[in-house]
């Protein structure tokens, strides 16, 4: 079994109101969740404006096939013009 997580962090400079941000995050975590059946949350500045971090976690019987659907989640992410990807981290679990 093989578990990674992918740690992403955003900047939303067209965010004036956690209202707007959360318009603008929603189709980002419903996508990669509803397109490459992971788990997503929010994991962090959920008061903050204009900053965004959430975690998507994979899980799977090979480290391949873990990796490339973290690749693929990863592609996803940045092909939302809205956002500045500011940090990505992946850290897998024993």
């Amino acid at each position: 079994m093989y578990c990674c997580v992918l740690r992403v962090e955003l900047f939303i400079p067209s965010s004036h109101s956690l209202k707007q941000k959360r318009g603008v995050i929603r189709p980002i975590l419903e996508g990669v969740r509803n397109r490459f059946s992971v788990s997503v949350a929010e994991t962090g500045f959920q008061d903050l404006w204009q900053r965004c971090e959430f975690a998507i976690a994979v899980v799977g019987s090979s480290a391949g096939h873990v990796d490339q659907t973290l690749d693929a989640c990863e592609r996803f992410v940045w092909s939302f013009p809205e956002v500045e990807v500011t940090l990505v981290d992946r850290r897998w679990l024993d």
